[in-house]
Order: C-alpha cells, then structure tokens, then sequence
C-alpha cells in the first residue's frame, strides 16, 4: 500500500506500521456481506428465524431483547451468522456508523438483516483481531469519512467498507496483542456501562423533578388555570427553506432544529437566509420558547428560550416558537415544555414521516397547559431551576468520565496499533507471508467453486443431449414435402 494511504489511517499510522506488519483492504482479509432486506411478504413463512438489526448491536456488545423474526426460506444459510462474525451498523447517526461487536454464538440459529454488515475474517486473521481494527476505526473517525447520509441516516455501504484499509500484525503478534488488550478495554467498557446506567438514574431524577413541579392534569391544585397551549400564548412555525433564499438583499441568520437543545441553544453553526419582507414574522424577541418540530420521537418538542443571542435571528420550519401571553411566564412555559418532553407527552402527538417524527403546530396548540398565578410561577421556577442544576452538575461529572474514557481507550488502541503494547518477536511468521497465505486459500477456493459451477454446467448439458428422441409409432407416416397428412376420424369435422 502506498505511503498515502497509509496517511489515511490515523496518527499512528502516520508514522508508518511496526516491523513485521502489513496493509490490507477489509475485502482482502475477510468476507464482506451485507444483511437481508426486509419486506411485508416474509413477516411470516415455513423458515421463521430470529435476526439480529441495528438496535441490537452496541460497540462490542450484542443485546438480543427485543429480535424479530422473518420467513428465511431458500436464503438462511446465506445469512446465519456463525461465532467469530463481526457486525457493524450499516445505518446510525455519523459517529455510529461501523460501531462493531462480535457474534460469539448466542443466541443460536440467528440470521440478520440488512441494516447491518458482516465480517468474516479469513483463516490466519484472529476474529478478535479484526474487532479491534474496527473499533479503532470507530473511535478515529476513519469510518465517518465513508459515511453517506440520506433522509438524516448515515450509511455505511459494504462496498465502501471493502475498500477500508486493515493493518495486519503476524498472527502470533495478533494473539498477544488481543489478550493484552481484552483486559484493559474490559475495564473501559465496564465504566462506560457504570456511567450509562448512572445517566438512566440521572434522567429519572430529573423526571421526578419536572413531575414534581409540573403534576399530571388531575393532580393539578384547583386555584391553577387549566388550558391548552395555543391558549397560554401563540404558537407559530418557523419559515420554510429554499434554494432561492440562499442570497438576497435580507440576509439574516436563523436557528434550525440542529441548533436548539433541552434548555440550550448552540450557536456554533447559525445559517443564514433572506429574509426578504417577511422578518419581522419569524424574528425572535426574548423568551420565545423554541421546540423542535422535527426529530427522532423522544426528542420532538425538545425545548429552549431565546435570551436574545444570537441578535436578530429568525427561525425555521423544523422548530416550532411559542411566545407566551402576559399571565405566563417565559420560565414557566419552558418548564411546562420540559416537563411535556420528560413524561413523553410530546411522543403522543407526533406523525412519522421517512424516519423522522413531527409534531405539527396544530398538535403543539392541544397539549394541555397548567397556568398558576404569577407568583406561584415564580417561586416553582426558582426552586426547580435550582434542584435541576445539582443534576446538571451530576452530569457535568459524567460527561467528564465518558470524555476521560474515550481518551483512555483511543490511547489504549494507539499503544497497540504502533507495536508498543506487547513485545514483538521477529521470529514470527510476516504479515505479508499470511496476506500469502490467504490469497492463496482464496483462490484455491475460487477455483474449486468455479470448476464446481462448470461441472454443474456440464453436468446438466449432458442430461439434455442424452435424453432419447421421440419413437415413430405404427401409425406415423412419413411424408413427402408438400403431402397434407389426414387427420385420424375422431378429429374430423
């Protein structure tokens, strides 16, 4: 492989490979196939198996709740997954795509399907050796810069997955370096699994919290006003994007739904648009509430308030502004608005449309919506707004870790992909003597395959000459060119 190419890998690679060690393609040392569509006509058949899809595969983690099963007749052997597969997720958000985990037999008799890809590494190429170099890429990015979105989905095709660059030590080096590393990333992917679970605790706490603040409706105190939304203030949706707005004589910047948070807005990525006389209709005043109208179903209706930063900045159609009346405050509603996104609220009103959940202004305006006195409003912001920032800092924390993690497991990989994680013994067979041995082993199999289809071609072109021709009967008669035969009487008119 080329010295650019091997630029591409990541830092290590930059420096070159350790001694001993190779490039390859993925499609040089395994398989590559992708999974089996889905589609109506097999939800149900005489070969219903079990299939793994990409909720199931997690970074070196399958969790089987929750399989489907489809009709696999004719096609189940193509798509068994056999101990020793490695899956990666064809379909995620950017930073997922290629998140890889080994099959290793459980559950048994399983398929899988196409939103994912499998893996099957050549003879001489240790399993768990090509998990690491897809978790390495996974972690360097090297996977998102093969990515290609479509419909807000990142896809990783198999073909493009073929083509990514595999770095292959001696299998005797394979073997230690993976039994130095099992160890090691064990203890990282346990403290991922703490703070995961820590961040399930966080959420329910700050659940609890909003549901304090802001009961169900018939917990309601009776001196509270009960309305709806489109009552409590004017719900409007932002403006509709278009090539013919990219420039004009209006230009001003607007958020979208990429920019607004829970309780944050992320002005790092502001675009802009002409607004030609229509500014003033989608301009942002502070403490205007800001809901996602667009996004995958537990998010819709994640909410933030404009505090006037960025100045003068508009909105588009994938959030949704809620602007209070004068017995509301701007706090409240977001409060109410949180409260609504945590309890799942939000998720009863949404429509799926290709992949992505919306929650029209006329829904947003029939939720319902408390309305206490002033006063009251006042005093459950402030105290909230203080018992959700102890949680705020609880995250924070954990924020922190997965940071500290991340790194400690990039560095981790980095020591093992120069050489320096184990000792290397140069009386090891090459990298390139077994990328010889498997091009061999390849097409040795290619040949057999090949000479087996041609016997199979063979094989039924000679059935076809040996079937005898038709006998003439007693009653045949042969006649000569231009004599009309008569037909026997049971035929005759």
């Amino acid at each position: 492989m080329s010295a650019s190419k091997v630029e591409d890998f990541d830092d290590v690679s930059r420096q070159g490979l350790p001694d001993g060690w190779a490039w390859a393609t993925v499609a040089d040392v395994g398989d590559v196939e992708l999974g089996r569509p889905r589609h109506p006509a097999w939800h149900e058949g005489p070969d219903m198996r079990p299939y793994l899809r990409v909720s199931n595969v997690f970074e070196n983690r399958i969790d089987a709740t929750g399989m489907k099963e489809m009709d696999f007749s004719g096609v189940f052997d193509r798509y068994r997954l056999e101990p020793g597969d490695v899956l990666l997720n064809e379909g995620q958000s950017p930073h997922l795509v290629g998140r890889p985990a080994m099959y290793r037999g459980e559950p048994a008799d399983v398929a899988y399907t196409n939103s994912l890809i499998r893996f099957r590494a050549n003879t001489g190429l240790l399993p768990e050796w090509a998990l690491l170099v897809f978790r390495n890429h996974l972690h360097s990015g090297r996977f998102m810069r093969e990515v290609r979105i479509t419909t807000n989905i990142a896809h990783l095709s198999a073909t493009r997955l073929k083509a990514v660059e595999f770095p292959v030590p001696p299998t005797a080096e394979q073997h230690r370096i993976a039994a130095a590393l099992d160890i090691r990333m064990a203890r990282l992917d346990a403290v991922d699994r703490t703070v995961a679970s820590a961040r399930r605790d966080l959420a329910a706490l700050r659940k609890a919290v909003l549901l304090d603040a802001v009961p169900e409706p018939e917990q309601w105190p009776a001196h509270w006003t009960a309305t709806m939304t489109g009552k409590a203030g004017t719900v409007e949706l932002g403006r509709a994007r278009h090539p013919n707005w990219h420039t004009g004589p209006k230009v001003r910047p607007y958020l979208r739904v990429a920019n607004v948070f829970e309780d944050r807005i992320d002005i790092g990525d502001v675009k802009d648009m002409d607004f030609s006389g229509v500014f003033g209709k989608y301009r942002l005043e502070p403490g205007d509430i800001l809901l996602n109208e667009g996004q995958s179903p537990h998010l819709v209706g994640r909410p933030a308030m404009y505090r006037g930063i960025p100045e003068g900045v508009a909105f588009t159609n994938s959030l949704l502004r809620f602007r209070a009346s004068d017995d509301v405050l701007p706090g409240w509603a977001l409060l109410v608005f949180r409260r609504h996104l945590h309890a799942g609220r939000f998720m009863r009103e949404v429509r799926i449309t290709t992949n992505l959940a919306h929650l029209s202004g006329a829904r947003l305006k029939t939720v319902e919506f408390p309305v206490p006195p002033l006063d009251e409003q006042r005093h459950l912001v402030r105290t909230t707004k203080q018992r959700l920032a102890s949680l705020d800092r609880i995250e924070l924390g954990l924020d922190r870790a997965t940071r500290h993690n991340s790194a400690l497991r990039r560095a981790l990989l980095s020591e093992a992909f120069s050489g320096r994680l184990v000792p290397q013994d140069p009386a090891d067979e090459s990298a390139e003597e077994l990328l010889k041995q498997i091009r061999m082993e390849r097409e040795a199999a290619e040949a057999e395959r090949k000479a087996a289809r041609t016997a199979a071609r063979t094989g039924r072109k000679a059935k076809v000459d040996t079937i005898p021709p038709l006998s003439a009967s007693a009653d045949d008669t042969i006649l000569a060119d231009g004599e009309q035969a008569t037909l026997p009487l049971e035929f005759s008119s």
